[in-house]
């Protein structure tokens, strides 16, 4: 088994690679080219930076199933953090077999890593045969790493990036890093697929990303792809649901996918450096696709990404927060619903987590965007006794942190007391238990396991209707 890279086709903002795979990876893949759409003109970015996107989305892929990956070029710095990723990956989940990439050409690296014939550039092994003191602008006519789309160099202004959705986790990082005045990126792809049907909702989180860059005096960047469904994320499931808590991506693909899926785009604006916010924090050791030891592993040429905020736990992001409120931003709204992306509903578990949190930071929900009154604590009770939310592990570990801090707080209403009292007794373990995926789901992922790929294929429109009642589990981004 093998999955071959073909290089990578840039025109104008437009990024296309196909992807060739071979026996049984084959059913991982929907056939289709993996497809990148930024707001800036990427055609000058070099394709050892290009083929990033599509090696960070195959690689995992490749891993679970311990195939090979081949390619004609790669930048030299992100080949020594796909090797870094692989180990801190194969380290998280035992399911992952590794596997190595395999390129013509390794570009901007010392002797032992350039221009060789076929590297192994995800082997601890090296090839001593190539030449020396070879940079990336002599092997493909690129400028200086400090540079524009055009290559033209940008001097010592140091230029960041954060991954922004105008959640908690995000808003935080934006409050730590303003005074590097980062660009914010949204992206569409993932939680907002690139189908018609959720064209409003892309144009929602446009519209906010768009006025709190405005409000701030920042850039913003935009980026659209076909990254799902590229790959066959059904199939996926249906493998490798068993060893993951949530879907593929999340568990596995998003901390390096999302990164990657920057690459061309932070090359063509001279980004520096690119923050990712936590989801989680010091203490929790979960099985997630974004991570310090992935997420900080990440780098090409000109660019370092960063983890960011992992040293906060959810509530003290809030803090973070609500001191910034108080201080700067008295209006400021957050969009951390699981339903809507024209604010939120104020009903679902993230909306009413996100309430309770700002009011042990001291905040009034109303005032930040979620219609809060002490009369929901009964609500968030009866959901969470009843089972009526899904939820996983973080879920968990976010409530035992909400718990944490209202033993130090003072409650505000009666029904603020009980809801604190009952939730210093409340067996939590056993409310992620009860929230199993149901039955139906379960066989739904057996049966694709043992369908051939030939048969897989002709009932894959049904497959993909069918697993549309799967949870999209989302960071609390």
């Amino acid at each position: 088994m093998a999955i071959h890279i073909d290089p990578p086709t840039a025109e104008g903002n437009t990024l296309t690679t196909q992807v060739s795979p071979t026996g049984a990876t084959a059913r991982f893949f929907s056939g289709a080219p993996l497809e990148v759409q930024y707001d800036v003109d990427v055609g000058a970015v070099p394709e050892s930076i290009l083929v990033i996107p599509a090696l960070a989305h195959v690689c995992p892929v490749a891993w679970a199933t311990g195939t090979d990956v081949t390619v004609e070029r790669v930048d030299a710095e992100f080949a020594a953090a796909i090797a870094d990723v692989r180990t801190a990956m194969c380290d998280m989940y035992d399911f992952l077999e590794g596997g190595e990439v395999h390129a013509g050409a390794v570009v901007g690296a010392q002797m032992s890593e350039v221009d060789t014939d076929r590297s192994d550039v995800g082997s601890d092994s090296r090839d001593e045969n190539g030449p020396a003191g070879v940079t990336e602008a002599e092997t493909t006519g690129d400028g200086p790493s400090d540079r524009d789309g055009n290559g033209e160099g940008d001097g010592d202004h140091h230029r960041a990036g954060l991954l922004f959705t105008g959640g908690v986790d995000s808003t935080c990082s934006y409050v730590r890093h303003r005074e590097e005045a980062p660009t914010l990126i949204s992206i569409r792809g993932w939680t907002i697929s690139p189908s018609a049907r959720d064209d409003d909702h892309w144009h929602h989180l446009l519209e906010r990303t768009n006025t709190f860059a405005a409000e701030c005096g920042l850039e913003t960047a935009f980026v659209e792809s076909n990254m799902l469904s590229f790959l066959d994320h059904p199939m996926l499931l249906a493998h490798f649901k068993r060893h993951v808590d949530g879907g593929w991506y999340s568990s596995v693909g998003h901390g390096l996918g999302l990164l990657g899926l920057c690459a061309p785009m932070a090359r063509a604006r001279g980004l520096d450096d690119l923050y990712i916010a936590a989801t989680h924090w010091e203490g929790i050791d979960l099985e997630w696709g974004s991570r310090p030891d992935i997420d900080d592993a990440v780098r090409w040429r000109g660019t370092r990404c960063h983890h960011d905020a992992y040293d906060l736990t959810r509530q003290e992001r809030l803090d973070v927060i609500a001191e910034y409120v108080r201080t700067t931003a008295p209006n400021l709204e957050l969009q951390t619903c699981n339903v809507r992306m024209d604010g939120n509903c104020g009903t679902c578990e993230k909306c009413y987590r996100t309430a309770v949190g700002l009011r042990l930071s001291g905040l009034d929900p109303v005032s930040h965007g979620y219609e809060f009154v002490d009369g929901d604590y009964d609500e968030i009770r009866a959901a969470l006794e009843s089972g009526r939310w899904i939820l996983g592990e973080d879920e968990y570990h976010m409530w035992a942190d909400i718990r944490e801090r209202a033993r130090e707080t003072d409650p505000r209403s009666t029904a603020e007391a009980e809801f604190f009292s009952w939730l210093e007794t409340a067996d939590l373990a056993s409310l992620v238990d009860s929230s199993r995926s149901p039955l139906h789901h379960r066989l739904l992922r057996a049966g694709a396991r043992h369908t051939p790929h030939a048969l897989y294929a002709r009932l894959y429109p049904a497959w993909a209707v069918a697993k549309a009642g799967y949870r999209r589990l989302t960071p609390s981004r």
